[in-house]
């Protein structure tokens, strides 16, 4: 990787007061403050962690942004899967090098950056989206970050269970994620395309999605008994003596859960444990926990077509 600013590079500018800004370097580009302007010129050339001052003394660190940062900035379609979820997916998912990799869906293309950087060039990323939107949003973010648009990912228009046949070869597949509203309707789908000894990791935001899809599993027959868990982050200040946890923390965001797949024919033996019947709940205790249901609400068309126009032009400004 290089590490000294060009034309066209995004840099992360820490100023007075800790700010960050975020600026896509050109030549004679200026960043504009109250407190005067940074020229583009004086960061093109020097590498990252250098200090540059403004015109009028201001100084400013210069660093390449994480790929959390720009995650956690990116134009938005669907919602974001958060970088301690992300984190969680590619350790407790296994996702390594050369891996073969299935995603549903797509969203905005955040957990799609980490899985490529995960599987590396010899890799292979397939990825569902239903929504035309979301992908294109998603293709853009994704090449917008890296700089370019990476072979080892396709991005298939359609429903996984649908189109999973015709894009993958049976029992081929290392891992399967699932990042969807209904993932049980799915876990044919994903058996079939994953090999013996396979994973697949589903991140779910509510109670009744996590019980349904552990349920589908289950039922299936084909797989290890499901892992489910949840992670919270709490970040902590420390300055000399005064250490204590920060007053706010990222807890709930979803639930995650995990199961391997069986050889063809093998069947899991019986342990002590008992499981609900489908008589003790309703229809009606499901759909209360749905996202609509819970106040979750969905993206506007009027928003999501300027999510689009954003992300696409400055891909455009990109290669162009």
């Amino acid at each position: 990787m290089n590490h000294i600013f060009r034309a066209g590079d995004k840099v992360q500018l820490t100023g007075p007061k800790g700010r960050l800004n975020t600026v896509t370097l050109a030549p004679g580009g200026r960043f504009g403050t109250h407190k005067g302007d940074l020229l583009h010129d004086e960061v093109i050339g020097k590498p990252e962690g250098s200090i540059i001052a403004n015109q009028n003394g201001i100084e400013y660190l210069a660093l390449k942004p994480l790929l959390t940062d720009y995650v956690l900035s990116m134009p938005r379609g669907a919602a974001i899967v958060y970088p301690k979820d992300a984190g969680q997916i590619i350790v407790e998912g296994d996702i390594f090098p050369g891996a073969k990799v299935i995603e549903a869906g797509v969203g905005s293309g955040a957990l799609s950056s980490y899985l490529i950087r995960a599987i590396g060039q010899d890799g292979k990323l397939t990825s569902f989206e239903k929504r035309e939107e979301f992908a294109q949003i998603a293709k853009a973010n994704v090449a917008n970050q890296l700089g370019y648009q990476p072979k080892n990912w396709n991005v298939v228009i359609g429903e996984l269970q649908t189109e999973l046949p015709n894009s993958v070869e049976k029992a081929s597949i290392d891992r399967a994620v699932l990042d969807m509203l209904a993932p049980w309707e799915c876990i044919e789908a994903v058996a079939n395309a994953l090999r013996p000894g396979g994973l697949v990791i589903a991140y779910v935001a509510t109670v009744t999605q996590l019980s349904r899809t552990v349920e589908a599993i289950k039922d299936h027959g084909g797989f290890t008994t499901p892992n489910a868990w949840e992670s919270m982050v709490r970040g902590w200040h420390v300055e000399g003596l005064a250490v204590r946890p920060d007053h706010r923390m990222i807890a709930h965001t979803g639930f995650l859960l995990s199961a391997r797949r069986l050889a063809p024919g093998a069947v899991l033996p019986e342990f002590k444990q008992r499981r609900a019947s489908k008589s003790e709940y309703t229809q009606q205790d499901m759909d209360i926990w749905l996202p609509d249901a819970i106040g979750q609400r969905p993206i506007s068309e009027k928003k999501l077509r300027k999510t689009v126009r954003k992300v696409t032009q400055e891909l455009d400004q990109r290669e162009n």
